[in-house]
């Protein structure tokens, strides 16, 4: 109990942003390591990597095409989620997964799936609006706190790095590598796409 009471918040919050993981996930890693946060990340990497990584590269043909329309039709998204077999993709576990990312994507509104998929122009703009913001603090600092910035920009704008509408101490990211496990079978959010009535 003592170890535990020893975690720095701080440094749970770093390891999420490092790997991804859940915060409970990062904390108990943390517990595990001592406090040591290089070891309590490679105790995670360890983890991710059996639960999500082995899966990872099997081929995922089967999955559905899901439409979600909100109340109104003010907001339409389709998403194609990809898994390895037509059984799961009938299960109904993976089916109310699939339902819950058509939610959040409606409610979130992630302009891109991953973090590689956003325009180096975008990441260079938002780089500059940053260091604009803290030119006053030193080099050293500056550096810092716009790379913190971009994992916010990160965080907002692709969807595998949002925290989950439902659980927002998760990632989509977290809560697709849950259903790998539950369901036995790598799961790919391959597309999606989202229409707002009267956006460009």
């Amino acid at each position: 109990m003592a170890e535990t009471l020893t975690i720095n918040p701080g440094d749970v919050k770093l390891l999420r942003e490092k790997t991804n993981a859940g915060m409970m996930d990062c904390k108990r890693a943390l517990e595990e390591a001592k406090g040591n946060p290089e070891e309590a990340e490679k105790i995670l990497r360890k983890k991710l990597n059996l639960s999500a990584s082995k899966k990872a590269s099997r081929e995922a043909k089967e999955g559905v095409i899901a439409s979600y329309i909100h109340l109104g039709g003010k907001v339409g998204v389709l998403v194609e989620i990809n898994c390895e077999t037509d059984f799961v993709a009938r299960n109904e576990n993976f089916r109310e997964f699939v339902k819950d990312i058509t939610l959040h994507i409606a409610a979130a509104n992630p302009q891109f799936l991953s973090r590689e998929e956003v325009p180096a122009s975008v990441i260079e703009q938002e780089r500059e609006i940053a260091a604009a913001q803290v030119k006053d603090k030193p080099a050293a600092v500056v550096d810092k706190i716009v790379q913190g910035k971009l994992e916010k920009v990160y965080n907002t704008l692709c969807l595998l790095e949002q925290p989950f509408i439902k659980d927002t101490n998760r990632t989509i990211r977290d809560i697709v590598a849950d259903k790998i496990g539950e369901l036995g079978e790598n799961i790919i959010i391959k597309r999606f796409v989202r229409f707002g009535l009267g956006e460009s």
